[in-house]
């Protein structure tokens, strides 16, 4: 496995947690000191592991939001 370093730069919010502790959160990190992504992924208590997850551009992350504030979740409870 190759070497990589990852900086949690702004911590945003806890989406969920895991009976064991792990957080699934949404976070600003650089990862291999590039420029800052948002992301979303699980993280253990000690943030020394983490699960699969999604990074975002800026414009991405802007998509999305733009996507999500057009969606009727309450459908969702239907």
């Amino acid at each position: 496995m190759s070497d990589f370093s990852f900086e949690v730069l702004e911590h945003i919010t806890v989406l969920s947690e895991s009976p064991k502790g792990w957080k699934k959160e949404l976070n600003l990190v650089s990862w291999n000191n590039q420029a800052p992504k948002f992301d979303i992924r699980d993280w253990s208590p000690d943030h020394k592991k983490m699960g699969k997850g999604v990074t975002f551009s800026n414009d991405e992350m802007l998509t999305l939001k733009k996507t999500l504030e057009s969606i009727d979740l309450n459908m969702m409870n239907e």
